[in-house]
């Protein structure tokens, strides 16, 4: 058996033309290769998909709207579209129990396809999320009546548009890390998300990262990383 996935690891990539499929990314990484929707056709979406599924994988495709989906769902078995993410699921039943300790804010109502993303993913890889939203600065209160769930979460994700402030002041509440999302939502000088993503990466507050506009899905999956490996500590 370990020769066997010995040789698996130095497999290549299979070429199906139009894309080059990572089959052992699971092996090397832990988590399968993910399909990010935007730019692919529905059908070289349903290609991709089939190929990862008769290897034994399960599927994850993000960021794909409904009409997208509609099709994905009518042509793939066991898939599941989760409209508040914007993402597909394909996969068999999984019983797997979650870890706690993953804490997910967003600043307002508007972030949380984006938040709804990040939880998804963390979900995925193994982490139970605490979901609160909309919690922004404009109403500082509402964030400072969540000190418990703050001071308890192993890791944070905070999502926030318009002026990206909400991380920062949370970073400087929490041991934990905090992982800072900024999203495109906002007015003109929001600038699609270049805005809060200078706020984020000028914050004062140690112990903060970012990641880029919009990407749920990366923050979800640094913090189930970071979740597994403070399993074993206990929470402050």
């Amino acid at each position: 058996m370990e020769k066997a996935i010995g040789l698996f690891k130095t497999l290549q990539f299979e070429d199906i033309g139009f894309a080059k499929i990572d089959h052992h990314r699971s092996i090397r990484k832990g988590f399968p290769e993910v399909i990010f929707g935007p730019g692919k056709s529905p059908d070289q979406i349903i290609a991709i998909t089939k190929r990862m599924r008769m290897m034994g994988q399960p599927v994850f495709i993000t960021k794909v709207d409904e009409n997208v989906a509609k099709l994905c769902l009518e042509a793939l078995p066991d898939s599941r579209f989760f409209p508040e993410a914007q993402a597909i699921l394909v996969e068999e039943g999984n019983s797997n129990s979650l870890i706690p300790g993953v804490l997910l804010l967003s600043a307002g109502t508007s972030d949380i396809q984006v938040a709804e993303e990040a939880a998804l993913t963390a979900n995925l890889l193994g982490s139970d999320v605490e979901k609160i939203f909309d919690v922004g600065i404009s109403g500082v209160h509402r964030i400072l009546s969540k000190l418990a769930e703050i001071s308890s979460a192993r890791v944070i994700i905070v999502v926030a548009g318009m002026d990206g402030a909400l991380p920062t002041l949370v970073s400087g509440l929490a041991s934990a890390p905090v992982i800072a999302v900024p999203t495109s939502i906002g007015y003109g000088a929001n600038l699609g998300g270049i805005t809060p993503l200078l706020t984020m990466l000028n914050g004062c507050s140690p112990g903060m990262s970012v990641v880029n506009i919009d990407n749920g899905f990366g923050a979800g999956y640094l913090a189930g990383i970071i979740n597994k490996i403070n399993t074993a500590d206990p929470q402050p």
